[in-house]
């Protein structure tokens, strides 16, 4: 990896934290009330982007936090256009704090991460997540390809993530107890330094939502300035449910993976890419799973391989 300088001598760490809220109003108090060990004494500002919420999320960030800048965008444009926009109003600062509403910073998790971002020249930083029971969630990922593609859709995504590392996802539980540079990782807790912000630029915000985190991460990687894994700062993640369709969001995510993958390979090998990820989401469709022929639907449209769509 490249060098990442940290911020210039004498200058002092300030960290944005960046929440995206869409009708998170359940989640607030008590994400709110676990930054403040989290960050542990960490000069921050807490700038919160409501993606248009019906449930009173921006007042109630506003109630609980009154220091935080809260910025209501008037639409749902997606994850990584809240992220941008709050970047884009937050003041001077060494790095952001990317997070998700439903997840709980585990105390002294953000100096963990700066320390290990400085030490590393990492130019992104993600902590170890568990869910609300206590277990381990698997959110170590490689770069997507033909071959981590055809092994998932083959063995399953956690049997191949395990053995031989073939599958994207790493899930072999031993990974995760070793400090280690990753492709990509999930994106409800990211750190990212002002440097990879300035060199990488903003969230592409074609994404919707999913592969947003993968394309930015990819990009810094490609910059040398990578994403390192940090088991010594945890985060509960709750991973709680939405109230947007299962089958819209599967479908979005695998017709993102496609798209992703095209901008970054070429066309011979983006056919088997989309052919590999059509015949896992048809076989499970063919079982009567409805998220899966969602997704089958949506590989099928032929714009997607069609249509214009420059990289960045």
């Amino acid at each position: 990896m490249s060098s990442c300088a940290g911020p210039a001598a004498g200058e002092p760490e300030r960290v944005v934290v960046v929440v995206v809220l869409y009708n998170s109003a359940e989640h607030l108090a008590d994400f709110l009330s676990s930054l403040p060990a989290g960050l542990a004494g960490v000069d921050h500002e807490l700038v919160a982007v409501d993606n248009d919420s019906s449930d009173g999320s921006p007042d109630l960030v506003e109630e609980l936090a009154p220091d935080a800048t809260v910025i209501r965008t008037g639409r749902n444009g997606g994850y990584a256009a809240g992220i941008n926009a709050g970047v884009a109003a937050a003041g001077p600062h060494t790095a952001v704090l990317l997070l998700n509403s439903d997840v709980r910073l585990r105390p002294g998790c953000v100096p963990e991460l700066l320390r290990r971002m400085r030490a590393t020249h990492a130019g992104i930083v993600v902590p170890r997540l568990t869910d609300a029971s206590g277990r381990l969630i698997d959110s170590m990922r490689r770069e997507p390809s033909v071959a981590h593609s055809f092994w998932d859709a083959v063995l399953s995504a956690k049997v191949a993530g395990r053995v031989l590392e073939l599958g994207e996802t790493v899930t072999n539980p031993a990974a995760y107890g070793v400090e280690q540079w990753v492709d990509w990782a999930e994106g409800s807790t990211q750190l990212v330094s002002r440097e990879c912000w300035d060199v990488c630029g903003p969230w592409d915000e074609s994404f919707f939502l999913y592969c947003e985190e993968t394309d930015f991460d990819l990009r810094a990687r490609d910059a040398g300035l990578g994403t390192l894994y940090v088991p010594t700062a945890e985060v509960v993640h709750l991973e709680g449910g939405s109230s947007v369709s299962v089958d819209w969001l599967w479908r979005l995510q695998q017709v993102n993976r496609v798209r992703l993958f095209r901008r970054r390979n070429g066309r011979a090998a983006t056919l088997a890419f989309w052919l590999v990820t059509l015949l896992r989401e048809a076989s499970r469709a063919a079982l009567g799973r409805s998220k899966n022929r969602a997704a089958a639907r949506g590989l099928l449209e032929p714009r997607l391989l069609t249509r214009s769509e420059g990289a960045r």
